[in-house]
């Protein structure tokens, strides 16, 4: 009469022998060694009502399918297009460590650049570079002429491109 496994029984019992099995299919120990519990672990989830005949052909053939789909998974991983090799290749688009270098002291250059701008001058820059005003906004925000703005505006960038231009040449 057939009933269900004792699966600690049979994992004394078997074991073993078919993580050898297993280690001999795939050359690996490790490899084997999982799949090995895995296989015991699957037995421990069949539903008590599952009455299986023959213990040892269920454990190998569940092993056995374990390692086939291990090796199809490793093969496919082998043939991904996106594999390592293949994603070396594709250039990185991100600023290297001296465009970033570069990029952080040209800001900090451009901050003191707006720093010493006089108050009216720093509020129409950052009103209209920063923030994205226009000049017709930024007139009326401030009660003066459009051409005051473009002025002021013009003023400022020069300032900026000069203290750039400065601190390019050293």
């Amino acid at each position: 009469m057939a009933s269900k496994p004792d699966t600690q029984q049979l994992f004394r019992q078997y074991g073993e022998e078919v993580r050898r099995f297993l280690a001999r299919k795939l050359s690996c120990a490790d490899t084997a060694e999982d799949l090995t519990q895995e296989t015991f672990a699957r037995l421990l989830r069949i539903d008590s009502d599952i009455i299986i005949e023959d213990g040892r052909a269920f454990i190998y053939k569940t092993a056995n399918n374990l390692a086939i789909d291990h090796i199809r998974a490793q093969r496919r991983r082998r043939t991904d297009p996106t594999d390592h090799d293949t994603m070396a290749l594709i250039a990185d688009d991100r600023p290297n460590a001296e465009t970033q270098t570069g990029d952080r002291r040209r800001l900090k250059i451009l901050q003191q650049a707006i720093a010493e701008l006089p108050p009216r001058t720093r509020e129409i820059f950052v009103l209209g570079r920063i923030e994205g005003y226009s000049y017709g906004a930024i007139a009326q925000k401030l009660s003066v002429s459009e051409s005051t703005v473009q002025k002021h505006l013009a003023t400022a960038l020069a300032h900026a491109v000069t203290k750039l231009k400065k601190h390019q040449a050293e």
